[in-house]
């Protein structure tokens, strides 16, 4: 009955860390799922996703959607664009009388009476200058019908099946608005949130009058410059407007009204689905009370799923010119029944949108897109229940991996973990395709890789790296540096636990995952065996430092025992410099491999320290403890924060007086009451050039007035700095922190240190 937590409590400790790990990583998936936190790279990872998701359907041509193009063979036949009106007339009985278009949509605006025909400059004269040839006047009067391009126009759209686009302005009104889709009042108190614009830039009142409806051809982007969605319900004061393409396949499918179905009218909903904010819909009422129900988001705005790379010969619509149409060359098969676009591509009037499947796609074909799905009936929706779905299969797949591979072979391992990739991504794919249903992938699929990377390099780096370091070491009581030393006069050396002032560096790899992520195992071995044998040279060779330990990829050195240095801060320091310039080096060859940048970390320190021959019966190690150890690890990991590559404490500062110094802040450590000084050396000071030595000592300047609260100085000469090196880290942290500080007043107890809660 023993044997059972003997040996649960044997693959708790193997496994136990393993497992520890992959359930963190899993937890900080589902959190994000839930929406406790938001993460804008794996925002960007979905969207990619979406639109590769995209790209994957093949594009079928639909024949009910033509796009009539006022190309560039239009522009030669006939003139420049704008037309004029009687022109655009001409089109619209062309496609209508002889084509027999079932609903036409014009993704193009006539906001300015069209004067072009002269009509007014001569009805000017009639008043004016020629007032005097009645004649004149009386054949205007016969003219007008046919000079008055916009009745022209008006005429032809007269009891036709038009609609007019217009766009939504932030700054002006312009225009006439058709008659709203419905009020505020049409609502009843209830709510339904829209994009309201301030202004609009619509037709002129008489083609307004004329046409059959209008809808706004506006387009909102996301962040990114992205169009994703299209708004389908616009906000004008509070009346609402339809988009061009609802109000073209509203027209198209004889809709008797559209009306808003928001949540507060579905009576069988889940508490859950009430919860997170339900359904709204679009419902188009059709004769014989049929109704064909649009599912909505946020503002009335819904996913636009886009078919093809657009284009003529996108193969998803098909285009024709609209030269052809207004001289009959066209085929009427072409356009009879169909929903008819009228949209540019001529040179100088591309309408392109940045989409997910093209940066370069036509703004006449997202409103064919929606056509399309409006005239199916099928939209693409993230359902009420996504976050839930979406955390729980993260959960599922997390732990189911986080336990299963810890305890697999690494071929074994990598095959499970390209299945269960590969499944999350067919399954997601499938539910997009088939079930018209969006489900967000990104943290599913870094849950997968980061647990079976994690897993892998924990196999490799851990387990089989531990058990050869055993082989190779067993026995070892000393470093072998120290044995040599010891060698020449071994009654000099007491091995004896002793305090003695020393300094003690530490130095780690910046981005060190990262790295890994980014290299096989072979040549992640070269990389650190190359950065270690430098690092050790330094130490060791060049100032004759202790090379204490490294831990993983970190290194741990002191200098002064077990021989004794008076400079040992010195030898430290210039360590610390010439480790640094060895780091540029390397990155020469790195770099020329294709391998990571290497960027490393070094934090000093000097002080007090217990120092001897440490450890256990089975394990020992020449090495050094003490609070003054604890700090210049701390001074390490608060490296990055400085942007800087080396920092000093003071105590260091003031036995290594050779260098030049710049001073970094006054800071509390985690483990530590009192404040300390940390400084960033530079170079020997008979090296520093002059012009080093003006810019230390503005940001001393600088320093000096940000712990004086004096916030407009300390900016100014911070600014100053920036523009000399704009790269430099540290200011872009006083930048910060100043902003911080004006929004957030210290108080006038302020000691001027910061404390780090971390270690």
């Amino acid at each position: 009955m023993r044997l059972l937590p003997v040996k649960f409590s044997k693959t708790l400790a193997k496994y136990g860390p393993r497992w520890l790990l992959g359930i963190l990583i899993t937890m900080a998936g589902v959190f994000y799922a839930l929406g406790w936190y938001s993460n804008d790279t794996v925002a960007r990872l979905d969207n990619l996703w979406s639109g590769e998701r995209m790209k994957l359907e093949k594009p079928v041509l639909d024949k009910r959607i033509v796009i009539v193009d006022i190309d560039g063979k239009s522009l030669t036949e006939f003139g420049r664009f704008p037309w004029s009106r009687n022109v655009q007339g001409t089109l619209i009985s062309q496609l209508v009388n002889h084509y027999q278009a079932k609903a036409v949509g014009y993704d193009i605006s006539f906001p300015e009476p069209d004067t072009s025909s002269g009509y007014s400059v001569l009805e000017k004269l009639s008043r004016t200058e020629l007032k005097d040839v009645p004649v004149l006047r009386q054949r205007l009067e016969e003219l007008k019908p046919m000079m008055d391009y916009d009745g022209v126009f008006a005429s032809a759209l007269k009891e036709k099946p038009v609609i007019l686009g217009f766009n939504l302005s932030p700054d002006q009104i312009k225009g006439a608005l058709p008659k709203p889709l419905f009020t505020e009042a049409d609502l009843n108190g209830r709510e339904l949130t829209a994009y309201n614009a301030p202004g609009f830039e619509a037709n002129v009142p008489v083609l307004t009058q004329a046409a059959a409806g209008a809808g706004s051809f506006s387009v909102v982007t996301d962040p990114d410059g992205i169009v994703r969605t299209a708004y389908l319900i616009q906000q004008v004061g509070d009346s609402y407007y339809p988009s061009l393409s609802l109000a073209t396949a509203s027209l198209y499918l004889n809709a008797l009204a559209v009306k808003p179905l928001l949540d507060q009218n579905v009576d069988k909903m889940s508490d859950l689905q009430r919860e997170s904010g339900g359904y709204d819909y679009l419902t188009i009422i059709m004769p014989g009370g049929v109704q064909r129900l649009i599912p909505v988001g946020d503002g009335m705005s819904t996913v636009v799923q886009y078919r093809g790379v657009g284009g003529p010969r996108g193969g998803s619509f098909r285009y024709v010119s609209a030269a052809d149409v207004l001289t009959g060359r066209a085929p009427v098969e072409l356009l009879k029944g169909t929903v008819v676009l009228i949209g540019t591509t001529a040179p100088g009037l591309v309408d392109l949108r940045a989409t997910p499947v093209n940066p370069e796609y036509p703004g006449v074909e997202i409103h064919a897109n929606l056509i399309r799905s409006m005239l199916d009936n099928r939209f693409k929706q993230r359902p009420y229940y996504s976050f839930i779905a979406e955390a729980a299969s993260v959960l599922l797949v997390g732990l189911a991996l986080s336990f299963g591979l810890a305890a697999l072979s690494p071929l074994r391992a990598i095959l499970s973990g390209v299945l269960v990739l590969a499944a999350a991504l067919a399954a997601n794919y499938y539910l997009y395709r088939e079930m018209d249903l969006i489900f967000d992938l990104a943290m599913l699929v870094i849950v997968i890789v980061s647990v079976f990377v994690m897993n892998v390099a924990w196999g490799y780096f851990f387990e089989v790296r531990k058990g050869a370091a055993l082989v190779s070491r067993f026995g070892e009581y000393v470093a072998p540096e120290l044995v040599a030393e010891m060698a020449e006069d071994p009654e000099k050396y007491n091995m004896d636990g002793e305090s003695r002032e020393l300094t003690v560096m530490f130095v780690d790899v910046r981005g060190f995952t990262t790295i890994s992520e980014g290299l096989t195992p072979k040549q992640l071995r070269e990389y650190i065996n190359l950065y270690l044998t430098a690092m050790s040279e330094d130490i060791r060779s060049a100032h004759q430092g202790t090379l204490d330990k490294y831990i993983g990829d970190a290194v741990m050195a002191f200098w002064g025992a077990p021989v004794a240095f008076s400079d040992h801060a010195s030898r430290g320091v210039a360590t610390s410099l010439l480790m640094q310039a060895s780091a540029k080096r390397l990155n020469q060859d790195f770099i020329a491999r294709g391998w990571p940048e290497l960027k490393i970390g070094i934090g000093l320190n000097s002080g007090l320290m217990h120092v001897g021959d440490m450890g256990s019966n089975i394990r020992r190690a020449y090495t050094v403890m003490g609070d003054a150890v604890n700090l210049g690890s701390r001074l390490e990991g608060i490296t990055k924060v400085y942007g800087v590559g080396i920092t000093v404490g003071e105590a260091t500062r003031a036995a290594a007086t050779e260098f030049t110094y710049r001073e970094l802040d006054l800071v509390r450590v985690k483990g530590k009451n009192e404040p300390v000084a940390i400084f960033e050396p530079i170079a020997l000071d008979k090296d520093t050039d002059e012009a080093t030595r003006r810019e230390v000592a503005r940001w001393h300047e600088a320093l000096a007035a940000v712990r004086a609260q004096r916030w407009d100085d300390a900016s100014a000469i911070i600014a100053e700095l920036q523009a000399l090196s704009p790269d430099r880290g540290l200011y872009h942290l006083y930048v910060e922190r100043i902003a911080y500080y004006r929004a957030h007043p210290p108080g006038a107890d302020w000691d001027g240190v910061t404390t780090f809660e971390t270690k």
